[in-house]
């Protein structure tokens, strides 16, 4: 089969799937839910089956565990963070008056430094700025609450979802099995290499960034509750699940924070105020050396960029389940993407070789065939490029006379 084959007959499957999951969109989250939990929880049913462990009894007692810590939980923390956000959204205006009113009193002092005009559009500056950026966050931060609320509150998630994991979890050593069964025989070695790196950057989506997702949300939530911050569990918890994206969970977080730390506590508790930022500068420094290094590493290796534009366009696509999707799917595109340029690297059209022919730019002064190159077909090159197995012409036999 020729490339050109190849690349249509693969643009077709993917434009296919992609129009399936648009088709799909609106029951498609529970599946997708119990996809992500199923590889989740694999290696560790994996490890109950070396242990002698049925795969069913394994993947049903370590569902029941799973589902009841998750139940505990949401029992547990939800309706508190649910108060505390829609508390937060409601305040947000105020908390915004307020440290306008603050900017009004160290007016002076910018005065003094800057000069009236330049503090002027200082002041005029940072109020708009934060205006603007407190008051977006608490459109997606209401946002994101009751589509999280409408999700949670789904029966189908709660009921299907731990169904198909279970499923999955069963079936996960005959469904890899088949599926490597299906494979080209000619490109067996190839597409396995290329399913390896995919697995890789799977893993260290829903394994490697999940980790760093839930130490985040403890810490900052903790830190920030026993600092005494209003509202320090919610805005821990949207600064630690909005980590996902680089820097947008840390810079969100820092915001509100700094935002109700200000209007809080100054002037008489300013020593929290420094409390606040240092907890924040701890875990940038925690998650940039130490959890992300350790726990996801070069497995995703997706350009920060290219993550948001993803996490945009596949929820205006596909809404919720488009957020759910964005990362593992983009971390899928950026492995195809690479495997696709290796093979450039390694076509004649980047090398520049056709039918034997060696082409190089021309030299400054020196012969040139159409368009500035020229063509090479030294005698040395055309030696190695000669067919081996062509066999040398025969030699006539000596006749010798007698």
């Amino acid at each position: 089969m020729s490339l050109r084959n190849q690349v249509l007959i693969w643009a077709g499957i993917s434009l296919a799937a992609i129009l399936l999951l648009w088709v799909f969109r609106s029951i498609l989250l529970p599946f997708v839910v119990g996809l992500a939990l199923a590889y989740l929880l694999n290696p560790v049913v994996n490890w109950l089956q070396k242990i002698h462990v049925s795969r069913a009894w394994a993947s049903m007692i370590l569902l029941t565990v799973v589902i009841a810590l998750i139940m505990g939980l949401f029992l547990a923390l939800v309706p508190l963070v649910v108060q505390q956000i829609l508390g937060l959204t409601g305040r947000l205006p105020r908390y915004i008056a307020d440290l306008q009113g603050l900017l009004q009193v160290w007016a002076p002092q910018f005065n003094e430094w800057l000069g009236p005009e330049r503090a002027q559009q200082l002041e005029g500056s940072l109020a708009d700025l934060i205006g603007r950026g407190v008051e977006l966050v608490g459109t997606l931060t209401a946002g994101l609450a009751a589509s999280g609320l409408t999700v949670i509150n789904t029966i189908a998630v709660l009921f299907i979802t731990p169904v198909v994991a279970f499923y999955l979890l069963v079936d996960w050593e005959g469904m890899m099995r088949k599926a490597d069964e299906l494979l080209p025989r000619q490109y067996q070695t190839e597409i396995r290499g290329v399913l390896g790196e995919i697995d890789r950057a799977m893993a260290g989506v829903i394994r490697g960034q999940g980790g760093v997702i839930l130490v985040l949300c403890v810490y900052y939530s903790t830190a920030l509750t026993v600092t005494g911050l209003n509202f320090g569990l919610a805005i821990g918890l949207i600064g630690g699940l909005l980590s996902f994206v680089p820097y947008v969970g840390f810079l969100t977080g820092f915001a509100l924070s700094m935002t109700v730390a200000l209007v809080q506590f100054w002037p008489d508790q300013w020593i929290f105020i420094l409390i606040v930022l240092g907890i924040y500068l701890i875990g940038q420094f925690l998650e940039a050396n130490i959890l992300y290094p350790k726990l996801v590493g070069q497995s995703i290796n997706i350009n920060p960029v290219w993550l948001m534009f993803a996490l945009f366009a596949f929820a205006l696509l596909f809404g919720f389940v488009g957020l759910l999707l964005a990362v593992p799917l983009a971390a899928i595109s950026g492995v195809l993407t690479r495997y696709a340029i290796q093979k450039y690297q390694a076509s004649s059209l980047y090398l520049g070789t056709d039918d034997g022919l060696i082409l190089t730019a021309a030299p400054p002064g020196g012969a040139s065939g159409p368009d500035g190159v020229s063509v090479i077909a030294a005698e040395a090159a055309s030696t190695m490029l000669v067919d081996k197995t062509t066999p040398p012409p025969s030699r006539r036999p000596r006749t010798t006379v007698k």
